[in-house]
């Protein structure tokens, strides 16, 4: 009898909160919070990270450095009041933060003692700077800038005012602007710079450039023996002409004229490399190019010794690194990482990797390629960093129903701990929808995975109309992650269905073929057609009321690339279902470059 009383209560105390959630709305999104770029401390004690807000006018983003433990039992505390600081990383002895906060409308960096005091801002560069490199005998910062020898001569001279510089362009490269960038300036390229790493006081420290030339060095790091520092870069003019090849590289941290040196090269990119504890092995992610042109290439994770590249994943045909496509990224702090971390003793490398929409921590053997997950499940890790013995990690993770959240993980143990819960208060009050996972048989007997939310308060029986979702790309993916769109249309009364079709990434190397034009779009119309007619059979999606949705690359991507002709391969096929189509996203970038001016619409 207790025990009835029991599940009675329990089963009441549900349907209570179930009536008293609502369905979300669009104007939720002014309410959400979002967390970035999580930097464990290296003792693994805490984890800073940055904490993404909308602000009061509801017109822009606000970002401040929070402090975390990472026993699970600690209260997230405030470190600055931002508005805009990012981009956190420890010192090597964990007593001071470096970040970025802009200062007269370029990011600088800035030191912030642990132990008590206000940050002080340490470099003074016209052009801004990067995210702090930390030597490992902490005495030294290294970062990027695009600051010339001109701009410091403007500076010094003070007299901005009297050099007006002309608003005529003229373009003699093929690529000469980009999305969310403007115009590109040939004469403008990012190299290495240094900086003291003591705190500066009154005045910023004086920086040095260590770096120059007409290429572009990025993501710098120091040498074990703090006498080298390493970067990526592509050293061929107009690279965009052939198949991407960047390189290795390292040079003396005092600079001066000595050549530099190449760490690695092989005929394809190199991603995130990190050299190991010997000094001489280097774990990255990267590709050979194929002789035949791809239109994806995917991944793979290679280590580096005495000039000779060995590819731990040839037998592994999945997405190395977090691939996974949701609308609930950061907005401002900083983008996703999978940094390629090696394990203390050198003999493994832990990264991400992205199967069938999920990403987890995978830890890879050096020498037999082996691998082990960290973290399973259906969720996404979005970035992570690790104590220097790789035995702690922050990282973030979200799913379908929660927005990411900083987690503390134990390698040794595979214990997951979740340090934050900062949507936590807004999302009780909603009644969210869990995604259901299912595989469609397309025209050829190929099985594409595909996920269907049913509407909220969804009653069998019940007639619901449907939404088909494509998304862009197309070498991309749905997956377990936070989508408020999808959410959006659910609580509209929507069955939302959303596929990866053939050509979405996190499904193999083979998976993704030689997409072009009418055949990417009828592969998507007969894909779509079956998947709504397969609904269609089910309770809860009537034939009479269909819509097809699409972002960039699927509907808007074929009017650029495939011709108006196009379209209809992708919607014609499903004729005898939509009674209406949409395009989201897609059509301002689509059109921008064929050279209509237009903009997003996004806040901030």
């Amino acid at each position: 009898m207790r025990v009835l009383l029991v599940v009675l209560a329990a089963t009441c105390s549900v349907a209570s909160l179930t009536a008293q959630q609502r369905a979300i709305s669009d104007s939720d999104l002014f309410a959400f919070r979002w967390v970035a770029s999580p930097q464990i401390s290296p003792d693994g004690r805490h984890a800073a990270y940055v904490l993404v807000t909308v602000n009061a006018k509801h017109d822009g983003y606000e970002t401040s450095l929070w402090l975390v433990g990472t026993d699970g039992a600690s209260t997230p505390r405030r470190l600055t009041a931002g508005p805009k600081d990012g981009a956190p990383r420890w010192s090597p002895d964990g007593t001071t933060l470096a970040f970025l906060r802009p200062k007269d409308g370029h990011s600088q960096l800035y030191l912030l003692p642990l132990t008590g005091g206000e940050a002080q801002q340490l470099t003074d560069l016209p052009k801004g700077a990067s995210p702090a490199a930390w030597s490992p005998d902490g005495k030294m910062i290294a970062f990027t800038s695009t600051t010339t020898a001109e701009d410091l001569a403007k500076k010094d001279k003070k007299d901005k005012g009297d050099e007006s510089k002309s608003d005529v362009r003229v373009v003699t490269q093929a690529e000469f602007r980009g999305d969310d960038e403007g115009y590109f300036d040939p004469a403008e390229h990012t190299h290495i710079w240094t900086v003291p790493a003591g705190m500066p006081g009154d005045e910023p420290a004086k920086a040095r450039q260590v770096t120059s030339g007409e290429f572009d060095e990025n993501a710098p790091q120091w040498s074990h023996d703090d006498a080298r520092i390493y970067f990526v870069s592509d050293r061929v003019r107009e690279s965009y002409y052939y198949p991407p090849d960047n390189n290795f590289y390292s040079v003396p941290a005092a600079g001066g004229s000595a050549s530099l040196d190449t760490v690695v090269d092989i005929n394809g990119p190199v991603f995130g490399p990190a050299v190991a504890s010997d000094g001489k092995t280097v774990a990255f992610r990267g590709w050979v190019n194929p002789r035949a042109v791809r239109s994806y290439n995917q991944s793979d994770l290679f280590v580096s010794r005495d000039d000779r590249a060995r590819n731990l994943t040839a037998d592994y045909d999945f997405d190395m690194g977090g691939s996974v496509l949701g609308d609930q990224a950061p907005p401002r702090g900083g983008e996703g990482s999978s940094p390629n971390i090696w394990t203390a003793d050198g003999k493994a490398v832990i990264v991400t990797t992205t199967e069938h929409g999920r990403s987890n921590l995978v830890r890879f053997d050096v020498q037999t390629g082996a691998r082990e997950p960290l973290t399973t499940g259906d969720h996404a890790v979005l970035a992570y960093t690790a104590t220097p013995d790789a035995r702690r990690f922050a990282l973030t993770i979200g799913d379908p129903t929660h927005l990411p959240d900083v987690y503390a993980l134990d390698a040794q143990t595979k214990r997951l701990t979740q340090l934050t819960h900062v949507n936590d208060s807004l999302f009780a009050k909603l009644q969210l929808v869990t995604p259901e996972d299912f595989w469609c048989t397309s025209f050829d007997g190929k099985k594409i995975e595909t996920w269907i939310m049913k509407p909220v308060g969804f009653t069998s029986g019940k007639k619901y109309p449907l939404i088909l979702n494509i998304h862009g790309g197309p070498h991309t993916a749905y997956g377990y992650i936070f989508f408020h769109e999808m959410q959006w249309m659910a609580a509209k009364g929507y069955v939302v269905v959303y596929p990866n079709p053939r050509g979405s990434t996190t499904y193999g190397q083979r998976d993704p073929p030689r997409l072009r034009g009418f055949d990417q779009a009828g592969r998507d119309g007969r894909l779509g057609r079956r998947a709504a007619h397969r609904l269609g059979r089910g309770p809860h999606a009537p034939l009479r009321r269909r819509g097809v949705a699409a972002g960039r690359g699927r509907l808007a991507g074929l009017l650029v690339y495939g011709g108006l002709h196009a379209v209809p391969a992708l919607v014609v096929p499903l004729h005898a279902v939509p009674r209406s189509r949409g395009v989201s996203r897609p059509l301002a970038r689509a059109l921008r470059r064929l050279g209509h001016h237009t903009s997003d619409v996004h806040p901030g």
